[in-house]
């Protein structure tokens, strides 16, 4: 630590941010140490952190070392011509960033497209490929605290990387330890490109949802959370002719500090509570909200005189057998459909799929194996066609024009759900709880194991997951595990009849257990945090108070994952 601070005082850095380390050596050694522990490092989703000096966190020099890196590596590739496209949100240096990205690309020769404004994730995944750029960079933290921003690199075809490439571009990073390894260009450089929204109507003009009568009596809140969503989310509903839109006013700015949702992220209640209420007062249908890069999407329901929220795997649920259902009364429903889904994903869209003759194929925690199965598929000469993808973190995809989670495609795709259900005075409860009477009663919960951020930690994450590889349980709560995957040694152990079969998924340290009652849990170590993650679904048959089966069902899951963490 004391050689990278050293480094620091010693090298080609700005006098302001060495005036700053020598005040903190003084005042705030602790914080000077959290900043130098390490580099940050970039993975293969980009890189993520809090903003501040230092090697561990996101500033100018580890972006434009990051950028060097990865223009090194697309130099590699021979192409004849290299673009890249760069977006940003709304957070605090989130253009900064930006225009320090471009700058690199162009001081190494490769052209650049730059948004003049604010850009939802999703958009940049399509102007990556509309455009046809050799890769492009996202800064965006998507859904964390204001104090942290992010790197995110796409590859050609939109979708963030993966193998080779994130190796590749991992590697090349690595290389490049000092500020002096950097070209760099002026924001003026003729190799830099400032876009404006004429990519906004190439959207909307490709999103895959069929409008809606234009005379739709549905009421929607919609919340941005302060963020890129107000960009396109509006416009998108109101091409698809949902007209009776109101926004969040206090969440409304676009403001990186989010002074009204400090937690921007529409899995949480507290980023929801702001439009629930809303909601309610002006008696509307469905409230709609968006994290700051509007790559996920929440959603809250007027039920019965409460505002009821809508978790991950019941908006994929809701969204799929829509989706299927109004293709199917078309009779477009393709033979050859496909429904991708990650494994910690709920089985309830595996029944559904299923029912409408839809293949439904698993890949591994993380989107951007959602978006190279679809990449693979196109490389093949008979292949499924991809409909729909989901996780259980409010990332969906509809179609292939975007490679990237999309919470504004999904926005329309819910609200013709919606509409739908209106249409027969239903809500969207009441469309789930007909899925429930259908498929049976299907409720998820994550648990998360919260482990020192220190290299004992890192070494208790280890042994816990190496303990239950050792001693897995033959029983959980009473009931059989009757199926044990494990994703590190690529088996899959059938208990029932001690059959082993190989695992088709990339090795990751990711381990299944399946039980006798349709009980699922899986568990793996977070990629980015001290943390180990227990994903629990649990599943029984409805009784006619279809309410109390959900609570019972909400019980048997508590015990369920007490029962697991006693082991």
């Amino acid at each position: 630590m004391e050689e990278r601070i050293q480094k620091w005082l010693d090298g080609s850095y700005d006098v302001a941010v060495k005036d700053e380390i020598r005040r903190l050596m003084k005042e705030k050694p602790d914080e000077l140490k959290d900043a130098f522990y390490r580099d940050l490092s970039f993975g293969t989703g980009g890189m993520r952190g809090i903003m501040g000096i230092g090697t561990n966190r996101m500033n100018i020099y580890t972006v434009r070392m990051a950028t060097q890196g990865l223009s090194d590596y697309l130099l590699q590739q021979n192409s004849q011509k290299l673009r890249v496209f760069i977006g940003y949100d709304v957070r605090i240096n989130s253009r900064l960033f930006a225009e320090e990205s471009a700058r690199v690309l162009a001081g190494n020769g490769i052209e650049v497209y730059i948004t003049k404004e604010i850009c939802p994730t999703p958009l940049a995944s399509y102007a990556c490929r509309n455009d046809h750029c050799s890769a492009a960079i996202m800064i965006t933290a998507s859904h964390n605290p204001p104090q942290y921003n992010g790197y995110k690199v796409f590859w050609s075809d939109g979708a963030q990387i993966v193998a080779p490439h994130d190796e590749g571009i991992i590697s090349a990073v690595r290389l490049i330890l000092n500020p002096n390894q950097v070209q760099l260009a002026s924001i003026e450089h003729p190799l830099i490109h400032w876009v404006g929204d004429e990519i906004d109507r190439d959207y909307l003009n490709e999103l895959p949802v069929d409008p809606t009568s234009p005379q739709s009596s549905l009421k929607l809140i919609y919340s941005n959370l302060h963020g890129t969503g107000i960009r396109l989310l509006p416009q998108a509903l109101q091409r698809q002719g949902f007209t009776h839109l109101h926004l969040v006013p206090a969440q409304q700015s676009l403001d990186g500090h989010f002074p009204a949702a400090p937690s921007p992220n529409p899995e949480e209640t507290t980023a929801l509570a702001l439009g629930s209420q809303q909601l309610m007062n002006e008696e509307a249908d469905l409230f709609l909200a968006t994290d700051p890069d509007a790559d996920r999407l929440g959603a809250v329901v007027r039920y019965r005189g409460r505002a009821v929220r809508l978790n991950g795997n019941e908006i994929a649920s809701l969204c799929l057998e829509h989706l299927a259902s109004s293709l199917q009364s078309k009779g477009k429903l393709p033979l050859n459909g496909a429904f991708v889904k990650t494994i910690v994903t709920s089985e309830l869209t595996r029944k559904i799929a299923m029912d409408f003759g839809i293949q439904c194929h698993d890949v591994l925690t993380g989107f951007k194996y959602i978006a190279e199965q679809i990449r693979l598929w196109e490389g093949a000469g008979s292949h499924p066609q991809f409909l729909f993808g989901a996780e259980e973190s409010h990332g969906y995809l509809i179609g292939t024009f975007v490679r990237d989670k999309d919470a504004i495609s999904a926005a329309c795709l819910l609200c013709q759900a919606a509409e739908s259900a209106k249409k027969q005075n239903l809500t969207l409860i009441d469309r789930l709880y007909n899925l429930f009477r259908i498929y049976g009663v299907h409720r998820q919960s994550l648990t998360t194991l919260k482990f020192a951020d220190s290299p004992e930690g890192m070494e208790k994450i280890q042994s816990t997951m190496i303990a239950l590889r050792r001693d897995p349980p033959y029983a959980i709560d009473g009931k059989r595990v009757i199926r044990l995957d494990d994703y590190l040694g690529q088996i899959s152990l059938d208990r029932t009849t001690n059959q082993t079969r190989q695992l088709s998924l990339p090795v990751s340290d990711v381990l299944s257990f399946w039980l006798e009652d349709e009980s699922k849990l899986v568990i793996r170590p977070s990629g980015t945090e001290p943390k180990v993650k227990i994903y629990a679904e649990v599943c029984e048959k409805p009784t006619a108070q279809i309410e109390e089966s959900i609570a019972r069902c909400d019980e048997k899951l508590t015990h369920l994952i007490e029962a697991f963490q006693s082991v």
